[in-house]
């Protein structure tokens, strides 16, 4: 007992003890009622939120709590098996700060697409309960089915049996047969606006660039900000 008590609280482990408490309190608290499935999601993927970002890593179709919480027990797994395989066995001393921080990073990293597999594993379970995926059905590709005149009626990609209402502005309604990807959730209306699928992925790939030319302009920003600093003034 004392053994696996010392194992829980030793570093890298502890992050992820704490982490799978905070889990455990959080779906008690859904099993009760006092908390949403949907705690995380949100109404667009347009912002930057932990939903959009979990839809980014191919966590769409199932609820954030979801994705994280499968996220989470994957690297506390592979964590565990680092420390017993081996962590336990070499005398880290105080590196053992730096690489267990090394391993906290690749366990997420090789956790996230088999957390993103097992996850698309639930889509069709989640699909049976309208009221628990509507939100997190964001960034989920659609096939249009049906026009009308003022909404279009599509289909799950992955599963043709659950049906969307989609919404789009004059003069730009889906197309039948178009595939097309859910961004917005209209609650009032229970419906979603959608934009074609290559729309989708080129505004991914314009926001990913985007990002990184912040962050350059930011660093460059700074090193000449240290250089000035640094340089004496006449």
């Amino acid at each position: 007992m004392n053994a696996t008590v010392s194992l829980a609280l030793s570093f890298p482990l502890i992050v992820f003890t704490v982490l799978l408490a905070l889990l455990a309190v959080y779906w008690l608290l859904v099993m009760l009622r006092l908390a949403p499935t949907e705690l995380f999601e949100h109404d667009s993927l347009r912002d930057d939120n932990l939903a959009s970002a979990l839809v980014s890593l191919g966590f769409a179709g199932v609820p954030a709590s979801v994705a994280l919480s499968s996220l989470v027990v994957l690297a506390a797994a592979l964590t565990l098996v680092v420390e017993l395989a081996v962590l336990q066995w070499l005398p880290l001393g105080f590196f053992r700060i730096p690489v267990g921080v090394g391993v906290i990073w690749a366990a997420f990293a090789l956790a996230s697409p088999l957390a993103a597999g097992l996850c698309r594993r639930l889509h069709r379970r989640l699909h049976c309960h309208p009221n628990l995926s509507r939100r997190c059905l964001l960034g989920e590709r659609v096939r249009v089915t049906r026009v009308d005149d003022e909404a279009a009626t599509a289909v799950l990609d992955d599963d043709p049996g659950r049906e969307v209402k989609l919404l789009g502005k004059a003069g730009n309604l889906p197309q039948a047969g178009e595939t097309r990807i859910l961004v917005k959730y209209l609650a009032g209306q229970e419906a979603y606006r959608s934009v074609p699928e290559q729309d989708y992925l080129d505004a991914r790939t314009r926001l990913m660039r985007l990002h990184l030319l912040e962050r350059h302009a930011r660093s460059d920003h700074q090193g000449h900000g240290g250089h000035n600093g640094s340089t004496p003034s006449g």
